[in-house]
C-alpha cells in the first residue's frame, strides 16, 4: 500500500519503482507500434495494436490495474501489451519534460492525483482531452456529484477515473481512547492532556495529513476555508497551539498507522480509505474506530488519467478507448478494491454488489455501515487549488511542524 496518495512538488522525491504483473513488462518502456505522428486527427482505432506505457504516481493501479488488464485481454487489436511503472508525484514533471525535450515520449498514460495533474497543467505537459474527445468518453456523463466537481479541477487535461470523499476523520483504538473528542477544541484539549498522543503526517506527504489541514478551516469556522493565506487565521493559530503537544510528524501516512497499532500514537488523522485498507491488511487492528469533529465537511479526492503531449495519435486512440472502458459500470466496480480509496467508483449506480468477490468480502467485513449516511449527509467540498495548497504546505513547513518532521 503506498505510503501516501498524492504529493505536491514540495515533497522530497523518492526513487520510483518499476513493477511488472500480468500483461506488464519490466525494463525500459517499449515505444510500441503504429504511426509516430503526434498531431492531427486521432483515429477511432489505432492502425496496429499498441504497447501502452503507464506511469502511476498516485497508487492508482491498486484500483485500476484490473480494469486495464481486462481491457487488454479483450481488445488485443487495440493494445497488445501494457508496461506499468510507479514513481512519486514530485518525479513526474521531470520525467515527462525530459522525454518531451528529447523528442521521444515513452510515457503514454499517466495516472495521477490532483498534485501531478496540476503540476503538469502548470508546465503545459498534458494533451487537452476535452472537449475534443468527450464523445468518446460517455461515462463522464454519469459522474457522481463529487466526482463531477473534482473533474472541474482537471480543466480540459485530465479525466477522473476514481473518486472518494476522503476525510478528515480521526482514528483511534477504543482500548486506548475511551471517550474520543468530538470537536476541534476538544481535540486540542485532549492533545494537551496527552502530549505526543495525537499524530498526523506532514501534509505535503500524506493524504490524511493534507485532508486534516484543509478540513480544519471548516471545523473552526474560519473566515475563508479556500484561502490559506488570508482566510485561515483561526486555523494557523490552532495548528501552532496543537504543535506544542505533538512530538513528531511522520513523513508518511503508513507510519501513523503503524504508530496507532503499536500504541505510540493514540489518535491519528485518517480518511475512509486509510481507515479500511490498513485494517484489511492487518496493519491496524480490526477494532479501530473512527470519528468526525463538529463542523465536518468531506474534502473530496480523485485520481485522473492524462496523456502527455508527444504521444502518437495511434497511442492516443488506444488510450482513449481504454479510458472509455474504465468508466463503464462493470470496470468501475473494481475500484472498490479492498477499501483503499473507499468507495472508489467515480460514476453513479455502481453498488458494492457489482464488485469482485474479494472486494465485497473485505468491505463487508472491514467497512463501516455509518459511512453511507455520513457521505450522504455531510457537505462535500473540493480541495484547495494547486497554488493555494502549495502556499498552505509551505506555511505549515515554516511555521508549524517542519522542524519536527521525522526524517
Amino acid at each position: 500500500m503506498p505510503s501516501s496518495r498524492r504529493q505536491f512538488l514540495a515533497i522530497t522525491a523518492a526513487v520510483g519503482v518499476s513493477v511488472s504483473t500480468g500483461l506488464s513488462a519490466c525494463g525500459a518502456p517499449d515505444s510500441g507500434q503504429g504511426s509516430a505522428k503526434t498531431d492531427g486527427p486521432v483515429p477511432d482505432k489505432p492502425s496496429a495494436p499498441q504497447t501502452v506505457n503507464v506511469l502511476d504516481v498516485a497508487g492508482n493501479l491498486q484500483l485500476t490495474q484490473p480494469m486495464i488488464d481486462d481491457f487488454v485481454a479483450k481488445n488485443d487489436k487495440v493494445i497488445a501489451k501494457v508496461t506499468y511503472t510507479k514513481a512519486t508525484a514530485p518525479e513526474l514533471v521531470g520525467k515527462v519534460k525530459a522525454q518531451q525535450g528529447a523528442g521521444r515520449v515513452d510515457i503514454d498514460l499517466v495516472l495521477t492525483g490532483v498534485d501531478g495533474l496540476a503540476a503538469g497543467i502548470d508546465q503545459g505537459l498534458w494533451l487537452d482531452l476535452l472537449p475534443a474527445f468527450a464523445a468518446r468518453l460517455p461515462g463522464m456523463a454519469d459522474y457522481l456529484p463529487g466526482a463531477a466537481a473534482m473533474q472541474k479541477l482537471a480543466g480540459n487535461a485530465g479525466v477522473a477515473v476514481t473518486y472518494y470523499p476522503s476525510g478528515p476523520l480521526i482514528e483511534y483504538l477504543p482500548k486506548n481512547v475511551a471517550t474520543p473528542p468530538t470537536a476541534a477544541p476538544a481535540l486540542l484539549e485532549w492533545a494537551k492532556a496527552n502530549p505526543g498522543g495525537f499524530q498526523y503526517a506532514r501534509p505535503s506527504n500524506s493524504g490524511p495529513g493534507r485532508t486534516f489541514l484543509m478540513g480544519l478551516p471548516y471545523l473552526l469556522d474560519d473566515a475563508d476555508p479556500k484561502d490559506p493565506v488570508k482566510g485561515w487565521d483561526k486555523t494557523w493559530a490552532y495548528l501552532k497551539e496543537l504543535d506544542k503537544y505533538v512530538t513528531l510528524y511522520p513523513s508518511s501516512t503508513s507510519e501513523t498507522m503503524k504508530n496507532l497499532a503499536n500504541g505510540s500514537a493514540k489518535i491519528i488523522a485518517s480518511t475512509t480509505g486509510w481507515d479500511i485498507n490498513p485494517r484489511v491488511l492487518g496493519t491496524v487492528p480490526k477494532e479501530a474506530k473512527v470519528g468526525t469533529l463538529a463542523g465536518f465537511h468531506w474534502i473530496t479526492d480523485a485520481h485522473y488519467a492524462v496523456i502527455p503531449k508527444g504521444v502518437s495519435v495511434d497511442k492516443q486512440a488506444a488510450v482513449l478507448a481504454l479510458i472509455a472502458s474504465m468508466l463503464t459500470p462493470e470496470q468501475q466496480a473494481k475500484a472498490y478494491d479492498k477499501g483503499y480509496f473507499y468507495p472508489g467508483p467515480a460514476i453513479k449506480d455502481v453498488p458494492l454488489s457489482m464488485a469482485p468477490e474479494d472486494s465485497r468480502k473485505a468491505i463487508e467485513e472491514f467497512g463501516r455501515p455509518e459511512y453511507e449516511a455520513l457521505i450522504a449527509g455531510s457537505p462535500l467540498t473540493v480541495p484547495l487549488d494547486a497554488k493555494s495548497l502549495v502556499a498552505a504546505f509551505d506555511r505549515w513547513d515554516r511555521e508549524v511542524g517542519g522542524n519536527k518532521v521525522k526524517k
